[in-house]
């Protein structure tokens, strides 16, 4: 999940799962777009079952994945980052079908460009220039207010511009219903 390294959020419902992992682990892997391995998908409970590929996979984990860590969340979109960690944190209350929703809606936000132009610039410097040298507007936490991030979690201000609908589905048992 590198989003937040292009100037995205962890979407397709990102928000509804990564804020049920445990503790803060949901929080980490979505604003650093650290990358599990097996037993650690096994751990934090995304996977059932893991089949090591080799014996010697278990002795490959280093210590050092605080500094890689770090350095995700300094190369990613300061906007990014304050979004995403405000969409998994509003995702532990929230039922997939509003997750799904909340993040329509900022991804609407996100191509109209109007609060930030991370998502185009995050694509430029990593996609189509491949500098990998983005610059962020803004540039550091301390200047995405909360007003900015609060706008992503609103719906669309135009007339054209409607809120995600989901099929009607009757055959649906209503603990089913009831998520959406």
């Amino acid at each position: 999940m590198p989003e937040t390294a292009l100037g995205l959020f962890p979407d397709v419902g990102a928000s509804y799962f990564l804020s049920r992992l445990p503790g803060f682990f949901g929080e980490y892997v979505g604003l650093t777009g650290a990358r599990l391995d097996g037993p650690e998908m096994l751990a934090c409970g995304l996977a059932t079952h893991y089949v090591p590929s080799t014996e010697s996979e278990a002795g490959k984990r280093s210590d050092g994945w605080t500094v890689a860590a770090l350095q995700s969340l300094k190369k990613a979109s300061p906007t990014s980052l304050k979004i995403s960690l405000e969409s998994i944190r509003q995702g532990r209350l929230q039922g997939i079908g509003q997750c799904l929703r909340r993040e329509y809606r900022m991804v609407c936000h996100v191509m109209r460009g109007q609060v930030s132009k991370d998502f185009f610039e995050g694509c430029r410097a990593i996609l189509i220039d491949k500098d990998k040298n983005p610059k962020w507007e803004p540039s550091r936490l301390d200047l995405v207010s909360d007003e900015m991030v609060k706008r992503y979690f609103h719906g669309v201000n135009d007339d054209g511009w409607t809120d995600l609908q989901f099929p009607i589905r009757s055959n649906l048992p209503a603990a089913a219903m009831a998520k959406l």
